[in-house]
């Protein structure tokens, strides 16, 4: 089972120190499962003259970690700070599940007013300096369209057509395709095996994969809080519970939404990705999933509201109307009405 890590006290101490800006760099590792101060620099030179002789010598090849870097700028809160996940693929795939699962714990630890922008690698290409100006560049110029969203324009060209052809539907119909991460791989193996009840995924946009956010134990009253309101998410959920004496364990898949706060490219590309996912994960890890639910908010996720979708009510078969029968007994002569001036009466 996966746990919820927490910082020690040491390492709660320093982060509120260096914020104030005496120091440049700060590693934070995984220990005895708490989050620990792996290292520190403190400034000698500006930002970018820093950044290479300080971030790679702390970086290991078979050992993820985090990394808080400050930067010379400043915003209201004071120094900006640049947020670095590091996961190299040599490390075992346990240790890149559980620090995919406490990213945002290091950053609600740290404050996350202070991080100005995040970066993720798995070799030194990604994270060194070169490669943040590429990442910057990334995210502030007007990059070519990637295969996912030439994917997107095609099918938003298709949905705004009056006539839709067979080809067409099949297009729409298809989805898209992102790859699921390593540690989401595993996490869906073990949830096959029944040895963790609950996992988040979410898209990376820029890198086109599905990645692991966590996989903490999870009760039905848990699920409200684990529905962000601010982004979309997949859920996965084994959904523990009785029926007609039996004792069942239905996996569930949720598919949040909050509405239309979220933008229109991460809309359309949840939306469209949903499909393929749900295909992929039924047949690759032979997943018998017992119900699809979409929703807008995690209030809706109640005990009665899950076991009411996975064994909806069977509603009464309705008789046709019948028409009443009439009263028993003679029923009396039968009158002719007569059209007017027909009446043989006199005057």
């Amino acid at each position: 089972m996966f746990l919820v890590l927490v910082a020690t006290p040491e390492l709660r101490e320093f982060l509120a120190r260096a914020r104030s800006g005496a120091v440049r760099l700060i590693k934070v590792v995984i220990r005895n499962e708490q989050l620990a101060l792996g290292g520190f620099r403190e400034p000698a030179q500006s930002w970018d003259r820093d950044f290479d002789h300080f971030l790679l010598p702390l970086l290991d090849p078979q050992e993820p970690c985090y990394i808080l870097y400050r930067l010379d700028s400043q915003n209201a809160q004071g120094y900006e700070w640049l947020f670095i996940s590091w996961s190299p693929d040599q490390s075992p795939v346990r240790q890149k599940m559980l620090y995919a699962a406490t990213r945002a714990t290091v950053k609600k630890e740290f404050g996350g007013g202070h991080i100005k922008d995040e970066m993720f690698g798995t070799v030194e290409e990604d994270v060194c300096f070169q490669g943040y100006l590429c990442h910057v560049s990334s995210c502030c110029a007007p990059a070519p369209l990637t295969a996912a969203e030439q994917e997107l324009q095609r099918i938003k060209t298709n949905e705004v057509k009056t006539e839709i052809s067979i080809e067409s539907k099949h297009q729409t119909m298809q989805g898209l395709a992102f790859p699921l991460q390593s540690a989401a791989r595993q996490a869906l193996q073990l949830l096959t095996q029944r040895r963790i009840n609950y996992i988040q995924l979410r898209l990376d946009t820029e890198k086109e994969t599905i990645e692991l956010v966590h996989a903490n134990l999870t009760e039905v009253g848990d699920l409200p809080r684990r529905v962000p309101t601010d982004t979309p998410r997949y859920h996965f959920f084994v959904y523990k519970h009785r029926h007609e004496g039996d004792s069942l364990e239905s996996v569930v898949f949720i598919y949040s939404m909050p509405g239309y706060s979220c933008a229109i490219k991460e809309r359309m590309l949840y939306s469209s990705c949903k499909s393929r996912l749900l295909d992929d994960v039924e047949r690759d890890y032979q997943l018998e999933i017992a119900k699809k639910i979409e929703i807008d908010s995690g209030e809706e996720l109640t005990e009665q509201f899950l076991y009411e979708e996975v064994h909806p009510k069977q509603h009464a078969f309705k008789q046709a109307f019948a028409k009443p029968r009439g009263p028993a007994g003679k029923r009396g002569h039968k009158r002719l009405i007569r059209g007017a001036g027909e009446n043989g009466d006199e005057s």
